[in-house]
């Protein structure tokens, strides 16, 4: 009988044994079930994060519209400013010239206005019937060119120097339309001399 017991109790050992690899391999199969679908998991996120950085990297190599100019675009642009810059030269150029030939009609019409009015004085201090009556400035005087750097003041102070008493009110009141501040060289201007009266 003891043998039976033993017997028994080597049974109830051998079952209690394998239940118990039972429950251990039971929790391995979970743990790797476990573990399969956190890989499953991870494969799809990695799959995502490459699909983000293959479309970042298509957007990066597309070359940028209107943001971008090429070595000829550049060129073109330099020649175009310089053509402008010379259209620009050429145009003040023109202006200049056209200045001086209406001011040398200026100066030819102050002086023949000079000469018909002294024409015309009948000598009792009365003008003629042909001149204006708002006669500009005296009628005797000198032409002048005007030189680099040359001013108003600076032209009426020469000739003071040298014993014609005029002011820069008197050469502006000879000379119509004349602009102390916008004098160009090679400009023609009439002295006036009130001296010489």
């Amino acid at each position: 009988m003891a043998g039976l017991v033993a017997g028994t109790m080597a049974v109830g050992s051998v079952w209690a044994q394998d239940a118990a690899v039972q429950q251990r391999f039971d929790e391995l199969e979970g743990r790797i079930q476990t573990l399969e679908e956190g890989q499953i998991q991870l494969g799809k996120r990695l799959d995502a994060l490459e699909k983000q950085v293959s479309d970042i990297s298509d957007k990066a190599n597309q070359p940028v519209v209107n943001n971008s100019a090429s070595q000829e675009d550049l060129k073109k642009l330099a020649e175009q400013v310089q053509e402008i810059d010379q259209k620009r030269q050429a145009d003040r150029e023109l202006i200049l010239k056209q200045l001086e030939k209406l001011g040398k009609m200026g100066v030819d019409s102050g002086s023949r206005r000079t000469e018909s009015s002294s024409d015309s004085n009948d000598g009792s201090g009365r003008s003629g019937a042909g001149l204006s009556s708002t006669a500009v400035g005296p009628q005797s005087g000198h032409p002048y060119t005007v030189a680099p750097g040359d001013t108003l003041a600076a032209i009426a102070k020469a000739y003071r120097a040298q014993g014609v008493r005029v002011t820069v009110k008197e050469i502006l009141a000879a000379n119509p339309g004349l602009d102390a501040n916008r004098l160009y060289v090679g400009k023609k201007i009439f002295i006036p001399d009130p001296s010489a009266k």
